[in-house]
């Protein structure tokens, strides 16, 4: 008896999970959307499917009345410390990075568009390779929470002395020194989860000049908790 309530049971949890399957693949497709060619859709849409079942196996609806709703943001989660597992940021790819977010704001003073990964190569006195790399780590990292890219480089130990109210705070203060149509940028970003080319065509702005906007914020940020 006890083993045909289990199996039963067993049941309707994978039956929980199944219906959220399409929900789980939609949301690893769309994070896809935002990061570089490198990283695989299968292999988000997997680690999305390996939580949602786990999910479903301990969820209590006495306790939730939406499963979707108590697990979407732990299947996001997971795909996020998935993309953080992969040690993307060396201390020495961190610095390159803060090298590369310079040039490329010193490039765009005078060009219409971001530089090479060769350009910018020649620039920094670095191998393309090693550029590269750099770009995509830092591209990856754009789809993280704020508080993770606050602690991109070394300024991360100043973050950790900041409590999450304050910084709530200072972030909405460096957003209300922005005009209206930067704040916008990154509300569609963020809270939309809108890719750059979406916001682009939005907005009618290059996504070079999205890109820029995004990194000022981050580093506006970061000077106002003394980073």
């Amino acid at each position: 008896m006890q083993n045909v309530y289990q199996n039963e049971l067993k049941h309707k949890e994978d039956e929980l999970a199944i219906q959220y399957l399409p929900a789980v693949k939609a949301m690893a497709f769309r994070l896809k959307e935002r990061l570089p060619s490198s990283i695989d859709f299968a292999d988000l849409s997997a680690i999305g499917t390996e939580e949602l079942i786990k999910l479903a196996r301990r969820y209590d609806e006495s306790l939730n009345d939406s499963f979707w709703g108590y697990a979407k943001k732990r299947v996001y989660g997971a795909m996020l410390d998935y993309l953080r597992s992969l040690d993307i940021l060396s201390r020495a790819s961190r610095k390159l990075v803060k090298a590369i977010d310079y040039a490329v704001e010193e490039y765009l003073l005078t060009h219409d568009e971001e530089p090479t990964d060769e350009e910018l190569a020649k620039i920094l006195d670095e191998s393309v390779e090693k550029v590269h790399d750099a770009r995509i780590a830092s591209t990856i990292y754009t789809v993280m929470p704020l508080h993770d890219q606050l602690q991109v480089g070394d300024e991360g130990a100043a973050l950790v002395k900041v409590e999450k109210d304050e910084l709530i705070d200072v972030i909405k203060k460096v957003l209300s020194s922005f005009k209206e149509r930067e704040q916008m940028i990154i509300q569609l970003y963020y809270f939309e989860e809108l890719t750059l080319k979406e916001i682009s065509s939005i907005l009618d702005i290059t996504e070079s000049r999205i890109s820029q906007i995004h990194k000022s914020v981050i580093q506006k940020i970061k000077e106002s908790i003394g980073a």
